[in-house]
């Protein structure tokens, strides 16, 4: 046991600086979403893959150190120092900073550990596998539905009236109204570039599932 733990925590480390690996180099070579937002091609996976092969238990520990890894960037690019400013100076506050630090970073990431929640079901590894990726990454996608919809809704209207959306973003703010409107702005925004991501990660995980050097524990 001592022995698994002690490549649970190797693994993890090597996949967590793959990871961060992966992101800034996907950030260096996939531009921004016009709005903000940016797809990281697969970064994610190798903290799926951890929590796939050691249980959810470990998975969620890997996905909760991520969010730490992921603040730190938040702060050294200016992420989370912006949203700590007060509301006059296009910041969020300290109350709603805070929610924003719990949904965006340490709920959002954390959940991504959850990869192996259909290993005990799902017999073959590369579909088990993917289904994870899949539903952990849609949960991540979810916070960050919430964090948009209860702190950034304010901003909806502007969103669907900027060029790109053309009638029918119009026609999303002449329809909807306050909450709808809001819910419906954080589904879209978040989806440019977490609807990409889920299905790249899930197609990528397929492949990675296959090869058994990878996806074989050790004992």
């Amino acid at each position: 046991m001592k022995k698994k733990n002690l490549y649970w925590l190797v693994e993890s480390a090597v996949m967590l600086a793959l990871a961060i690996v992966l992101e800034v180099v996907s950030k260096s070579v996939v531009p921004k979403m016009p709005f903000g937002g940016q797809i990281t091609i697969v970064s994610m996976l190798p903290i799926v893959l951890v929590g796939w092969k050691y249980g959810i238990g470990k998975g969620l520990i890997t996905g909760f150190v991520y969010s730490l890894v992921e603040m730190v960037i938040g702060v050294a690019d200016g992420t989370i120092t912006a949203a700590f400013l007060p509301p006059e100076q296009d910041g969020l506050g300290i109350d709603k900073a805070i929610l924003m630090l719990f949904l965006d970073y340490i709920l959002a990431y954390t959940v991504i550990g959850l990869g192996a929640m259909y290993k005990k079901f799902i017999k073959n590894d590369s579909l088990s596998l993917s289904a994870g990726a899949f539903t952990a990454l849609s949960f991540r996608y979810i916070s960050h539905i919430l964090s948009g919809y209860i702190l950034y809704g304010a901003w909806a209207e502007w969103f669907f009236t900027q060029e790109g959306f053309y009638s029918w973003g119009q026609t999303i703010v002449n329809t909807y109204t306050g909450n709808a409107l809001s819910l419906i702005y954080s589904i879209i925004y978040n989806g440019f570039y977490m609807v990409p991501e889920i299905i790249i990660t899930t197609i990528v995980a397929v492949i990675v599932g296959k090869i058994p050097q990878i996806t074989k524990t050790k004992e």
